[in-house]
């Protein structure tokens, strides 16, 4: 069997310092039928990375403890496996400036928080590669 014939990989990695936020993160994952895999801060999601590869993508907060989110995502770029992981970059500060920075940087999306529960299930059905607008089989039926 080819390496191209892999599975896709179901999990994502959430790195974010405040629970709440991680916790709505995880939430909106597991909604979409993937698996979650959450750190505490930027150390934590390097050491993740180095060990293991295989994520289907990434969900950073711009401001976490030992490693921000744009230098993580730099050192992502550096690395020939993970450059393959879309990144979203989530952040409190609503700067232009650091949206561009992120872009820049490598990030596939930027969510600016404080953000409503349909705007973070838009973002990651983008990040994950599906459609913006629910399943049909998720619709109710009105005749």
């Amino acid at each position: 069997m080819s390496r191209d014939s892999k599975p896709r990989s179901r999990r994502v990695l959430i790195a974010d310092g405040d629970p709440v936020t991680r916790c709505l993160l995880v939430s909106a994952v597991k909604k979409e039928g993937y698996v979650a895999v959450e750190v505490n801060d930027g150390r934590r999601a390097y050491q993740s990375l180095q060990l293991d590869a295989d994520f289907r993508a990434a969900i950073l907060d711009m401001t976490m403890p030992w490693l921000s989110g744009i230098e993580l995502i730099r050192y992502m770029r550096t690395e020939k496996r993970l450059k393959r992981i879309p990144v979203m970059l989530i952040s409190a500060d609503k700067d232009l400036k650091l949206m561009s920075e992120s872009f820049s940087a490598g990030a596939t999306a930027f969510l600016p928080k404080t953000f409503i529960r349909q705007h973070l299930q838009n973002a990651l059905r983008m990040l994950l590669g599906m459609r913006s607008e629910p399943s049909p089989l998720a619709k109710k039926h009105c005749d």
